[in-house]
């Protein structure tokens, strides 16, 4: 398969990256540093139209939206969450990501089973509203909704999966998390050759629960 893998020099990303390369497929791994094969800041359209020229012809078998921030972590109610962190945590976790779907979507169509999978969060979900991180939140609902949206234009042609990946030991998800980045790759990767047109819009965990919206 050739896999195109966003936010991929690091934790969930490098880790599904590296899973991949070892079972024998095609990994085009994206981020804003110079380890990535393609530089890409999801932000930033020109980037898009960058990589999709660099692609040229190559079919997308399976595309892996991961990247995203969480800038809001920690933050006070009475005096956090300031405009430019929403600007910048949905410039990234929900433009970023329909950005890259829309700009690979002939590469994606190239391919015989193309796949779209969706990094979101439990967080999304009206069942875990616990209070706090309104940014991180709202944005992962966001993405939610539009990989749902997404999966409803594109039936028939690909599918589209949308996974909490599980409270994983990264940067992001700090030392105390539940779960290796080892043991999310190998639930998420499971995850992703399950979804087929017939499950598509798939709201589900690593370890194969399927999630409350």
């Amino acid at each position: 398969m050739n896999i195109v893998i966003t936010g991929a020099t690091r934790g969930i990303g490098a880790g599904l990256a590296a899973h991949y390369r070892s079972s024998g497929h095609n990994v085009v791994a994206t981020g804003r540093s110079s380890g990535a094969d393609v530089t890409l800041d999801v932000t930033q359209p020109a980037d898009h139209s960058a990589m999709a020229e660099k692609l040229a012809d190559m079919p997308v078998d399976l595309l892996v939206c991961n990247a995203g921030v969480y800038l809001d972590k920690g933050a006070d109610l009475e005096t956090g969450y300031a405009p430019d962190l929403w600007a910048q945590s949905f410039a990234a976790n929900v433009t970023g990501v329909f950005l890259t779907i829309q700009s690979l979507l002939p590469h994606l169509r190239a391919a015989t089973s193309p796949k779209i999978a969706i990094i979101s969060s439990q967080m999304a979900s009206h069942t875990r509203a616990s209070g706090g991180s309104y940014i991180y939140r709202a944005s992962k609902a966001a993405v939610l909704n539009v990989g749902r949206n997404l999966a409803a234009d594109l039936a028939g042609d690909i599918a589209v999966g949308i996974y909490h990946p599980g409270w994983v030991q990264t940067d992001m998800g700090g030392s105390a998390a539940d779960i290796t980045v080892d043991a999310a790759v190998a639930g998420l990767a499971a995850r992703f050759d399950a979804l087929s047109l017939e499950t598509t819009g798939c709201f589900e965990t690593w370890d194969g629960r399927a999630h409350a919206y």
